[in-house]
């Protein structure tokens, strides 16, 4: 199964990240980090098919696909 490792302090809640999933694994945090933005978040694990698109589009370099 693979892992997806979200920095949520670096994450600027630009939703790039959820809006490529295609399996729609992540989705944006209810929360807010400490610069106020609400972060991505790995919600259904379950669903992941590790084809890292999220850490691709990620302009910020906040995520981290393992296989």
């Amino acid at each position: 199964m693979p892992k997806v490792t979200i920095d949520e302090e670096i994450c600027k809640g630009c939703g790039l990240c959820a809006d490529n999933c295609p399996k729609k694994a992540i989705q944006m945090s209810g929360k807010l980090n400490k610069k106020g933005y609400h972060p991505a978040e790995w919600a259904r694990p379950e669903d992941c098919i590790g084809c890292a698109f999220c850490g691709r589009m990620c302009p910020d370099c906040a995520i981290t696909v393992e296989k």
